[in-house]
């Protein structure tokens, strides 16, 4: 509500000052504004995006233990590649498509 009491104001003081000060008054207030954008712009937390891929992170290492003694256990070596290439994939993929 104070930006439109700051609106009012600034027409009010448009109407007193008279034509020759319009462009300061209207300067001032868009500047007024823009400060206010860029507060809070600066106040925004952390991106999403990136929670997300730490999270994703994270549970590709606590699925990545069972996984890879289950394909260790049936198929070795190749069991174990399978496994990682599937997480490293997984993971590339999600951050290749942001």
């Amino acid at each position: 509500m104070a930006e439109q009491d700051e609106l009012h104001a600034a027409l009010e003081a448009r109407k007193e000052l008279g034509p020759e000060y319009e462009p300061h008054v209207v300067d001032s207030f868009l500047e007024r504004i823009e400060r206010r954008l860029a507060e809070r712009r600066d106040t925004k937390p952390a991106r999403p995006e990136a929670n997300k891929t730490l999270a994703l992170a994270i549970i590709s290492l606590i699925l990545s233990i069972p996984l890879t003694a289950i394909g260790v256990t049936q198929a070795g070596l190749t069991g174990l590649v399978v496994v990682w290439a599937g997480i490293v994939l997984v993971n590339l993929a999600y951050t290749q498509r942001r």
